[in-house]
């Protein structure tokens, strides 16, 4: 609403300046009609400019200022040589179109390494604690997130690369029923995260057009904003943290606050179904965790007293072996 009335004002006071401009060449209605168009046409290209990230801003602003100076040094060393007076201006016009020019384009392209030049400076909100954790495609499908930043196992503001977002979208499309239902699931829940006030959640906007694999563009986009990386995926936590980049793998955090078991500790279970080797049979915890029993096959769909053998740690999880006690 406000962002309306500013533009509604500054449309009127366009209008009312080139009023008094056509008064001069008393033409009054002629000056109101063009200052009105001016300042549809600002508003116009306001509008079409809402993509363009501070970020990139500043880096052209700072590639211009360079060819500039570029461009000034050179004319200044070309001054010292006796070139006739004419030839200086021409070329002093030219050297600071082609330097601003290039400047220009290769702040552009490399605006996401200027963060660290000074007088460029990292700012961060002063009201946001702990650093930024980047979420990728299978930590919002896991859907667990939303719940554990809440439990404050997580601190700091959750981002959402646009990447993700084109990526949620695809598997939304999706001919697999799986993929879509999925897909749709985790769309959901970043909505949900949005309008819940207690969880601070953003989109971020920049793009890498460098990188194709949305994995890259992750790992490399945790390095320039030196965020952490959540997920659920094995892979990319291993590359990740190959790379020095802070990993929070949801798995993992699930692991380590599942119950501790001893050898000897008997358990009270219900056999589910049959296990690989003859005479198994498996049950399960109520965290997920497999217990494998051996000599039970014949009890399956029955509760039997079961005592801890070993524990055995995967990647996976654990696995325990029992026997019937």
């Amino acid at each position: 609403m406000t962002l309306l009335f500013i533009r509604v004002f500054f449309l009127v006071l366009s209008a009312i300046v080139g009023y008094y401009i056509g008064t001069i060449i008393e033409q009054p209605m002629l000056g109101l009609e063009l200052g009105a168009i001016s300042g549809l046409v600002l508003m116009f290209l306001e509008q079409r400019l809402h993509r363009i990230s501070l970020r990139g801003l500043s880096g052209m602003v700072f590639g211009l200022l360079l060819g500039v100076f570029m461009a000034k040094l050179i004319s200044d060393i070309l001054e010292l040589i006796p070139f006739d007076p004419f030839f200086l201006s021409i070329s002093r016009v030219v050297l600071t179109i082609i330097f601003s020019y290039l400047g220009t384009v290769v702040a552009l392209r490399g605006k996401d390494e200027f963060n660290i030049i000074i007088p460029y400076v990292r700012f961060r909100r002063q009201d946001v604690s702990g650093s930024s954790i980047l979420l990728d495609t299978s930590a919002i499908i896991d859907g667990r997130v939303a719940d554990i930043y809440k439990a404050n196992f997580l601190t700091g503001r959750l981002v959402v690369p646009r990447c993700v977002l084109q990526e949620l979208q695809k598997i939304s499309d999706s001919s697999d029923e799986n993929k879509r239902q999925r897909g749709r699931r985790g769309m959901e829940l970043l909505r949900m995260m949005q309008s819940d006030p207690k969880i601070q959640v953003r989109v971020h906007e920049d793009e890498l057009n460098e990188e194709k694999e949305v994995d890259a563009k992750l790992m490399k986009l945790a390095k320039l904003l030196d965020a952490r990386l959540c997920t659920t995926d094995f892979n990319l936590s291993r590359i990740a943290a190959l790379q020095g980049i802070g990993v929070l793998n949801i798995h993992d955090l699930c692991n380590a606050v599942k119950p501790v078991i001893y050898a000897g500790e008997v358990m009270e279970l219900k056999l589910v179904r049959e296990g690989k080797e003859p005479g198994q049979a498996l049950a399960y915890l109520d965290d997920g965790t497999m217990v494998v029993v051996s000599d039970a096959r014949n009890l399956i769909g029955k509760k039997v007293s079961a005592r801890v053998t070993s524990v055995l740690q995967t990647q996976a999880g654990k696995m325990v072996f029992a026997k019937l006690s």
